[in-house]
């Protein structure tokens, strides 16, 4: 197994910690992040997507011509662009960025957010059913060699054909609830989770195994964290503290809630209960998890450098062997993550690997 490093490309350099951005969706940013993290050693950066933000493809597109090596992971959200035609777009991205795309499939929990694209009335589990034929189509005009029908419940295509098809393309999927299991289970190339602790996520791992086994499938595992590290111990618990002393004021300005929280999906509601200890394990951290709400990765590992590679091995230990890292200073985290914990984390688990195994006897 090989672990990968994911980071995060947002569209200005901004975090929970900040008030409102000057610029929606600012140009220097998104290139002088981009640039850093390749030259960090980040194999892939997340795009997101939101009702109300920049387009997520139209930025990676920017980004993979201003790089070379860089791969880019596409937050997409099925049921507002015909599977068809995200299927052209993927593709087409895939090839003009020389295989370097990978898209992460969002199915979305809020029905305030998905009203604001134009999906109203939907239940979260028929979002799922549609996810799911709509990965079903997606793949279909990936791999046809020749036109295909597809008749279901949300799409109808007749002779649908894709003459661009991509290289080298992963299908990231996320989400907790029993339906969410399931369409992972069947077209998940890569199942991402939130940071939770270490036997929840061993548990989540089992659960995907086994969903995809019935498909004949092995997928990766992708874990999300936002390490906050220091020179000592006690730094780093210092300054996460600062941080949720930065997050709560912030929201309050606002007028947001720091407590109180009701989540509408369960990948939430599951993270905001382990948020009640603010701290778990040895390294995981939950203080910003319960001020937003567990809105989206929220939760962090704290420590040396040492203390968080080894954490982060830890997890490793249970099958992820995809880490998507992002701090609350976006630029200068990554910078020091690329300089202090990602080639401790790839030096640590090389050494473990050359291990001689013991033999009984």
């Amino acid at each position: 197994m090989t672990l990968k490093f994911i980071g995060y490309i947002g569209f200005n350099n901004t975090s929970e910690i900040h008030g409102p951005a000057r610029r929606i969706l600012d140009r220097a940013y998104v290139e002088d992040a981009a640039r850093a993290q390749e030259a960090g050693g980040f194999d892939r950066v997340l795009i997101p997507f939101g009702s109300n933000s920049p387009e997520s493809q139209i930025v990676a597109a920017h980004a993979a011509a201003l790089t070379k090596r860089l791969g880019f992971l596409v937050a997409h959200r099925p049921g507002f662009t015909q599977p068809t035609l995200a299927a052209r777009q993927l593709a087409t991205l895939d090839q003009l960025s020389g295989g370097r795309v990978a898209v992460h499939i969002i199915t979305g929990g809020a029905d305030e957010e998905m009203a604001r694209d134009g999906d109203v009335g939907s239940t979260k589990a028929e979002r799922y059913t549609r996810t799911d034929e709509y990965l079903d189509v997606l793949r279909q005009e990936w791999n046809a060699t020749v036109p295909f029908d597809h008749k279901g419940r949300f799409y109808e295509v007749r002779q649908g054909f894709s003459a661009v098809k991509p290289s080298n393309l992963p299908v990231f999927f996320g989400g907790s609830s029993p339906e969410a299991i399931a369409v992972a289970g069947r077209h998940a190339d890569v199942y991402a989770l939130w940071g939770e602790t270490l036997a929840q996520v061993a548990d989540a791992v089992r659960q995907v195994r086994h969903a995809a086994a019935d498909h004949g499938r092995k997928p990766g595992f992708s874990l999300s964290l936002r390490p906050v590290i220091a020179d000592t111990e006690e730094a780093a618990w210092a300054k996460a503290r600062d941080i949720e002393d930065q997050v709560r004021a912030v929201r309050e300005a606002a007028g947001l809630p720091v407590s109180g929280h009701r989540p509408p999906n369960a990948g939430s509601l599951r993270l905001l209960e382990t948020a009640t200890g603010n701290r778990r394990d040895a390294r995981l951290w939950t203080g910003v998890a319960a001020l937003t709400g567990a809105q989206g990765n929220s939760t962090g590992l704290v420590g040396t450098p040492e203390q968080v590679a080894d954490a982060m091995l830890a997890y490793a230990d249970l099958g992820i062997d995809h880490f998507l890292i992002r701090g609350f200073d976006p630029l200068g985290d990554a910078v020091a993550y690329g300089e202090h914990l990602i080639p401790l984390v790839h030096a640590k688990y090389a050494a473990r690997q050359d291990r001689p195994v013991a033999l009984a006897g």
